[in-house]
């Protein structure tokens, strides 16, 4: 059970859009050169290639609560609002969320905070206990002493 604000799940869901872009992207194996790099002189090589900052990996803490914040977009009943969310938490503009969405600015903000307010309200609840279901009885065993129908 944890009680989070609605400031602080919107941050946890920001930290988890910033996580999934640090992950590795996939590439495929089995595609390799057999050829040398090729050796540039500095007059070459400058400005060839855009310059790429690596990438960070991420912890695996971050990527756990990564995992929990998706575990939190499918309480959500409309998958429309867990969109919205989740674009909101890749800073994307309202302007854009609208567009996407199809709906006016402030019907797509009181979206956002009510899909927050359900994700706040889920945390808080104590868990359920777990279903006990009663132990299956044995299939009574025949003594051998009835009529037997059907046989013969």
């Amino acid at each position: 059970m944890l009680k989070l604000t609605t400031t602080q799940i919107e941050d946890r869901f920001e930290e988890a859009a910033l996580t999934l872009r640090r992950l590795p992207g996939e590439c495929v194996r089995g595609y390799a050169s057999s050829w040398p790099p090729i050796v540039r002189d500095a007059r070459e090589a400058y400005g060839y290639h855009p310059q790429q900052m690596p990438r960070i990996a991420p912890s695996p803490q971050a990527i756990s609560r990564m995992e929990q914040c998706f575990e939190w977009l499918s309480w959500l009943k409309d998958p429309e609002d867990a969109r919205i969310v989740w674009l909101r938490a890749e800073r994307v503009r309202w302007k854009q969320i609208c567009i996407r969405a199809g709906c006016a600015r402030s019907t797509a903000w009181r979206r956002w905070a009510a899909a927050l307010l359900v994700i706040q309200r889920r945390l808080a609840m104590p868990p359920k206990p777990a279903k006990k279901t009663p132990p299956r009885k044995p299939p009574a065993a025949t003594t051998g002493t009835g009529p037997r129908e059907g046989l013969i």
